[in-house]
């Protein structure tokens, strides 16, 4: 599923993951939840040969904002409290090919794997052991799931450079919503009290 395997730190795939602790049974329901169904799925699909071409142009918009946010940007910065551009940089490459997998997603247990050693990497658990970064010890939850409205908001202009109908930009947007959504919830287990999620 995914593209590119030269990226450092991308391990999508890797069989020294840890497994996800989210059943495939929970996940389903996570889905039905949040009416995610293979209407969407398709429609994602049809995203991919959209945002491909665009990758660089949709994360130079999503990293302007965070870089003009200075509580957002406050996560890639060291204790000087500047940014850290080679840890923004790693992170960003990483970012981009995220674009690609989540237009591509199997939504399988490689997927959900994948799921979880993001979540490992915002969290306090793993944050900074990827790139060596002297950076802040956790991203704040409030912001990682914020983040979903400048995320997809942003994403519907690039997804209606593709040439399709209105109607099916509208489909395909709504499927990139529920499915941020679903991999925010996703990255949120480690951030709920054992017991509550």
């Amino acid at each position: 599923m995914n593209e590119t395997t030269t990226i450092p730190g991308y391990t999508y795939g890797s069989p020294n993951l840890a497994r996800s602790p989210i059943t495939p049974d929970a996940f389903a329901a996570m889905k039905q939840s949040a009416l995610f169904g293979d209407d969407d799925v398709r429609y994602l699909r049809m995203s991919a040969d959209v945002v491909r071409p665009q990758v660089d142009a949709i994360l130079d918009v999503w990293y302007g904002f965070v870089a003009s946010t200075p509580h957002l940007v406050a996560s890639f910065s060291g204790r000087d409290g500047q940014p850290i551009g080679d840890y923004l940089g790693a992170v960003r490459r990483r970012f981009g090919q995220w674009i690609l997998d989540t237009a591509a997603a199997e939504y399988d247990q490689a997927w959900l794997d994948y799921q979880h050693e993001i979540a490992l990497r915002h969290h306090r658990a793993k944050k900074n052991r990827t790139d060596g970064a002297a950076s802040t010890p956790l991203v704040p939850f409030r912001d990682l799931f914020l983040l979903i409205v400048p995320v997809t908001t942003t994403l519907k202009p690039f997804l209606a450079a593709g040439g399709h109908t209105a109607a099916d930009v509208d489909k395909m947007h709504a499927a990139w919503v529920k499915s941020c959504l679903l991999q925010v919830t996703l990255w949120s287990h480690l951030y709920v009290k054992d017991g509550d999620f």
